[in-house]
């Protein structure tokens, strides 16, 4: 009997075990919906938080540390104060100079031309029968890889001596007319920038074209039949109509164009690998990493960067605020 009553006890407590767990998994569950009620940031964007500052954040704040600090991979390893010294490698070494002066040139002839053709392809392709086929094809660069784009323009560049046969397409063209093969690649300082400066734009250009075709297209008709009406040419409707109307637009893409260029690396990096006074400074700062081990310089190099695009960012975000609140 006495280990009847010991069996019929185990059994009591174990057919209460459930009950508890359901009580406790209450209790909890009551707990969380009422803390959710509470403070819902903390159970929603609370986790959003903690992965944008692991992965943001923290990595910001130690790349602005790290360019104090001379070379070392570790970031709490034994590496030395430097103070300034990288920031001063950044703003006036030769090589970082050159690098900025080529940017320079990048931001303002790849803007320009990129924002230049869009505007001037999205008005003359929208009187063509065959409308959507040649926007379509000129758009189609921008869904190849900028390596991609690169290889191929190798190719359109590539030099053989005078007397060989000649694969580049320049050159074969140059040749065909009776001139002599160039070294496009090689023709420092300006040449060679500039004809890397056409595969990016090559590439853009069918973005910037469909942006602005949208605004054209929204454009009222009427705006441009009463211009007409009044005794406009084409020139005088676009320049007193259309181009005012497309200017906030304009400026959105022109702010794009300059936050893409200033990061630019792939094209220089397949090319030339900033060899011929090429250099950019994404490419720089990519070599002080990789090539030099120089991580203290590439962090400087990298903050550097950031704060040349910060003004455009706040002028593309203010303006996007700004058309919110117009709506």
């Amino acid at each position: 009997m006495a280990r009847a009553s010991r069996v019929s006890v185990v059994f009591r407590g174990l057919w209460r075990v459930p009950q508890v767990l359901w009580s406790c998994t209450r209790r909890t569950t009551s707990f969380v919906m009422r803390r959710t009620q509470e403070r819902p940031w903390l159970f929603f964007v609370g986790p959003a938080l903690l992965i944008l500052g692991f992965f943001l954040v923290y990595p910001s704040v130690a790349t602005v540390w790290r360019s104090f600090y001379g070379r070392g991979a570790t970031l709490f390893g034994d590496i030395r104060y430097v103070g300034l010294d990288n920031w001063r490698y950044v703003f006036t070494h030769p090589t970082m100079t050159g690098a900025l002066r080529n940017n320079a040139l990048w931001v303002g002839v790849f803007t320009m031309t990129t924002v230049g053709l869009g505007t001037a392809l999205a008005v003359l392709l929208d009187r063509v029968r065959y409308e959507r086929i040649l926007k379509s094809v000129i758009f189609v660069p921008a869904a190849i890889s900028y390596v991609g784009a690169s290889v191929i323009w190798r190719f359109m560049y590539a030099y053989r001596p005078a007397g060989m046969p000649q694969i580049g397409v320049l050159n074969a063209l140059v040749v065909a007319l009776g001139g002599e093969p160039q070294g496009w690649l090689l023709l420092r300082p300006w040449v060679n920038n500039l004809l890397l400066i056409v595969v990016a734009i090559w590439i853009w250009t069918g973005f910037c074209m469909v942006i602005m075709s949208a605004a054209y297209k929204n454009i009222p008709k009427q705006l441009l039949e009463a211009s007409r009406i009044d005794g406009a040419n084409e020139w005088q409707t676009f320049r007193k109509v259309i181009l005012p109307l497309l200017w906030p637009t304009a400026t959105v893409v022109g702010v794009t164009m300059v936050v893409q260029v200033l990061k630019t690396f792939d094209v220089v990096y397949v090319m030339t690998n900033g060899a011929f006074e090429t250099e950019v400074v994404a490419n720089r700062m990519y070599k002080e990493m990789f090539n030099f081990r120089n991580y203290g310089r590439a962090s400087a190099i990298a903050v550097a960067l950031f704060l040349f695009l910060v003004p455009f960012m706040v002028v593309n975000v203010r303006r996007f605020t700004g058309q919110g609140g117009a709506r």
